[in-house]
């Protein structure tokens, strides 16, 4: 019993000062609040006392009337200054050259007047504009449903991104729609790289899987076609081959048509050799040895070369000439000449050759009796000369070893008729120079009188002067 009525007097006391202690604390947060209503209180009049003097002493009122004013535009204009600040971030870029394609039935009609590219600008805000530049959009005229005839289309943007606004220069475009017809070709070839083929290799006549083919377009457009073509690349080619040639419709000037040509390539099967033809080198002089010397000799370290090309153009060809300028020549001399092949050759086995030249003083030999001749009487006229004059006499200049070798039936000396016209006339004569370059002639006399007659000759067209002077 004593100690129960212990633990209940320990209890009553703590029970005490616990109330005791809420109390005290209770005081001091009323004690707080009091300090900081005053505080406040204090402050408040002193802003109060503040507005006072500065409201009501005209030494400030001006300076309040200027922020009440501003205070007033704000809160008046606040809405236009928020969408100007709103267009700030928008943005807007301008795109030049974008694509344009068609959506139309291209297998039935053929269409025209659609340009190639558009300007665009893009509006957006920053974000949807950086991508939709990055997008790949394009420009789409859409033709679906149309029929043949001129429409006026609108474009339409398309694969921006539906956060942007699309702004299309030009915004409509007016289009032709013509149906299209086919029509048979023929077809032809043409040989592309041919830069980059072996020079010593030809190509053959190409074999071609059909001769014709079918072109798909407007009858316009058919018109307009001159010829098809398959283009043969043959690059590198060394040996015969086959490939799929490309087929372009051509223009009579040349330019590509655009067309549906079916099928768009043909199978070609093309031979290639090396047709070569060996033939010998003429050494041509041109100019004259300067003062008292001529030229005694003309060797070469080659006599013949190779020469390739189509079998067509060698057929044609019996020599290569090589020239060379006698007017840089004072003594003997030992000279480098480049190899100039002719027309339609591709190459040959040398491109130079080396050619010695010796000089020896030089002399002079008049030979008489060389007979005159006639050329180019296209109109077959009778002629007589009052003389009965047939020959004259012809100055030889070159080394002794040279001229003691050249006879009268070595030199040709002639007057041209081709300008001929009945009557008596003086005719400029004239004397072929040796290639060789080895004598030159000169002529003693200069002109030669003929009676040109109005009546037909029947003998061949050129002759020697006694046969002209037939009557």
């Amino acid at each position: 019993m004593p100690d129960r009525d212990r633990n209940k007097e320990e209890l009553s006391s703590n029970k005490t000062e616990l109330a005791n202690r809420i109390a005290e604390q209770s005081k001091r947060m009323a004690d707080s609040y009091q300090h900081v209503e005053d505080g406040l209180a204090r402050v408040i009049r002193l802003f109060s006392t503040f507005l006072d003097k500065v409201l009501f002493n005209r030494k400030y009122s001006k300076l309040v009337a200027l922020v009440l004013a501003v205070l007033l535009y704000v809160v008046v204009n606040y809405n236009t200054m928020a969408s100007v600040y709103s267009a700030a971030l928008n943005s807007s870029r301008f795109l030049d050259d974008v694509a344009v394609s068609a959506k139309y039935n291209s297998d039935t009609f053929e269409l025209s007047g659609l340009p190639q590219t558009a300007d665009i600008n893009i509006v957006g805000d920053a974000t949807s504009v950086t991508n939709a530049i990055s997008s790949g959009g394009t420009v789409i005229a859409n033709l679906e449903g149309l029929t043949e005839g001129v429409h006026d289309v609108k474009l339409e943007g398309t694969g921006f991104g539906d956060n942007v606004r699309i702004v299309i220069d030009p915004s409509t475009v007016q289009v032709v729609l013509k149906k299209k017809t086919t029509q048979q070709f023929e077809l032809s070839y043409d040989f592309i790289n041919h830069d980059k083929m072996e020079s010593v290799y030809s190509v053959g006549v190409p074999e071609f899987e059909y001769s014709k083919v079918n072109v798909r377009a407007s009858k316009d457009t058919l018109d307009s076609i001159a010829f098809v073509k398959a283009l043969i690349d043959v690059s590198s080619q060394t040996t015969a081959f086959e490939q799929d040639a490309k087929l372009i419709a051509y223009s009579k000037d040349g330019q590509p048509v655009s067309a549906d040509i079916v099928p768009e390539t043909i199978h070609v099967k093309v031979p290639v050799t090396s047709p070569n033809k060996t033939v010998p080198i003429s050494v041509q002089v041109t100019g004259e040895i300067q003062g008292t010397k001529a030229i005694e000799t003309i060797t070469s370290d080659q006599q013949t070369v190779t020469i390739y090309g189509s079998e067509s153009v060698l057929s044609g060809i019996d020599q290569v000439v090589v020239t060379l300028n006698a007017s840089t020549i004072t003594k003997d001399s030992t000279i480098l000449r480049p190899i100039v092949l002719p027309a339609g050759v591709n190459s040959s086995n040398i491109n130079q050759i080396t050619i010695s030249v010796t000089l020896s003083d030089a002399v002079t030999k008049t030979i008489d009796n060389v007979p005159i001749s006639y050329k180019n009487n296209i109109h077959n006229y009778k002629a007589s000369q009052p003389e009965n004059k047939t020959t004259t006499s012809v100055t030889v200049i070159g080394t002794e070893n040279n001229v003691k070798n050249v006879t009268a039936d070595s030199i040709s000396v002639y007057i041209d008729m081709k300008d001929a016209v009945p009557g008596l006339y003086d005719f400029q004569l004239q004397v072929d120079q040796p290639l060789d370059g080895m004598v030159k002639y000169e002529l003693r006399e200069s002109t030669y009188q003929l009676n040109v007659l109005g009546e037909t000759n029947t003998e061949t067209e050129s002759g020697s002067g006694s046969d002209t002077n037939n009557s």
